[in-house]
């Protein structure tokens, strides 16, 4: 669970899902793979959160297999691009822009930049990881969690 007090909330366009989290950062990424920038019209940027997440209106989430490790949820009524999930965990990455309150929020590392179209850059001087540090990482993370 994050600090008190550092919980953020978002909405689809519509409405007709919400949620609600416990964050216990204000980090967001930008991911510019190929799937990312097809589902969210651009590079995506989310907030990253391992932990509960309360939703309302679920019976609105549409939930899409992007690989065999993750889904990406979307509103069934108005296609609002809500989060990236992590099957079988508590990790999501929620949309910024689906977020109530986008004040606070810092860029702090883009992914996936050997994907990265060339007509545009971000200003910000952020770590830039390609997909295959990525998954390096996320290999090394699965590790350490089985030894300890």
């Amino acid at each position: 669970m994050g600090a008190a007090g550092n919980t953020v909330t978002g909405k689809c366009l519509c409405g007709a899902v919400t949620f609600a989290a416990d964050v216990s950062t204000r980090d967001v990424d930008a991911c510019h793979c190929s799937m990312c920038r097809r589902w969210s019209a651009g590079p995506y940027i989310g907030l990253s959160h391992n932990g509960p997440v309360t939703f309302t209106g679920a019976e609105n989430i549409g939930a899409y297999k992007s690989s065999e490790w993750a889904e990406r949820g979307f509103c069934k009524v108005c296609g609002s691009s809500l989060f990236y999930h992590l099957l079988g965990t508590e990790h999501y990455s929620f949309s910024a822009n689906a977020l109530d309150d986008q004040s606070g929020f810092s860029l702090t590392s883009q992914i996936f930049i050997d994907e990265k179209p060339a007509y545009y850059d971000f200003a910000n001087d952020t770590p830039k990881l390609t997909g295959a540090e990525v998954f390096a990482a996320f290999a090394k993370a699965g590790e350490a969690e089985q030894n300890g």
